[in-house]
């Protein structure tokens, strides 16, 4: 047995267990059409032959088309895959709750300095800046100060993804969300992150059966079981992530905006619309997206 059979059979193990233990109909997955939740969709499958979990798809209106298209064929020949079309006016619920910039963490200490919070995690973020990597970066400290008045928060997450698919756990009384989550991914949930996410009293109410698996595992079950995925990780995009189109927080924004002018500009035109405030500010510093390289339609 090879060490990828091997963990193979242990994330089967772990699902089947898991899953068993507390009723396969507590579970819900987080399917967002992307690589990790795609193999996790097989992958319960193979643990689980025959499960009715639903694959909840939360269309927020700023996921890829070829995402959501994708996610429309799967739902023609399985009835478990569920579409929440959210509906919400995006432009009027970011200026209402403020920009995602930079990271989730930066967003929301900004955003709290904002609303008048004088903490001590967001002194302690700003005190340390430049000689931390946990402290605001130099360049982004003129955010702090009563001259920048971009409304920032990291509430967009929330009112597009975590609210809906909450609200669909509740009415569904499917309360354990299983995703594709994976520690490999960094940021925040790579040291946070635990396979088993519980409550203050001990209840499941996240697992994360890839959370251990590495991207090379991953491609190798793909290529093993011939798993077929959205359009957008193929020649000639090559993505190698998904989620939703042209977000801030995109370590790789610059090339994944290029990506977007070059085979898909209606939808990079979209982007250029919804996150202007974002990106403008993201250009007049150099920072993300480089002012001296100036696309077009």
């Amino acid at each position: 047995m090879t060490e990828h059979e091997f963990i193979l059979e242990d994330r089967i193990a772990k699902i089947q267990s898991i899953i068993n233990q507390e009723g396969e109909d507590k579970f819900c997955l987080s399917f967002s059409g992307g690589k990790d939740s795609t193999v996790l969709h097989y992958l319960l499958d193979m643990a689980l032959p025959n499960n009715k979990i639903p694959r909840v798809f939360i269309n927020t209106g700023i996921e890829y088309k070829m995402i959501v298209d994708f996610v429309k064929e799967l739902a023609k020949n399985d009835d478990r895959i569920v579409i929440l079309n959210v509906g919400k006016n995006i432009k009027k619920t970011l200026d209402e709750v403020g920009y995602p910039f930079k990271s989730k963490e930066h967003s929301l200490k900004v955003g709290q300095y904002q609303l008048g919070s004088r903490a001590n995690s967001i002194l302690r973020y700003i005190n340390m800046s430049g000689k931390s990597r946990f402290g605001c970066p130099k360049k982004l400290l003129y955010q702090f100060d009563e001259g920048f008045s971009i409304k920032l928060s990291d509430k967009c997450c929330y009112e597009f993804k975590k609210k809906p698919f909450a609200q669909y756990e509740s009415e569904s009384g499917r309360t354990i969300a299983l995703t594709g989550m994976r520690k490999e991914e960094g940021g925040r949930r790579a040291n946070n992150m635990r396979c088993i996410v519980t409550d203050k009293v001990g209840n499941i109410k996240k697992f994360h059966p890839l959370a251990v698996i590495s991207e090379q595992w991953e491609e190798w079950f793909i290529e093993k079981f011939n798993i077929k995925l959205c359009d957008l990780y193929y020649e000639p995009y090559n993505f190698k992530r998904t989620g939703c189109k042209g977000c801030p927080y995109s370590l790789d924004l610059q090339e994944q905006l290029q990506k977007m002018y070059l085979y898909l500009p209606d939808e990079a035109k979209q982007c250029e619309l919804i996150w202007k405030p974002i990106y403008d500010e993201y250009r007049r510093i150099n920072y993300r997206l480089k002012r001296n390289i100036q696309l077009s339609l």
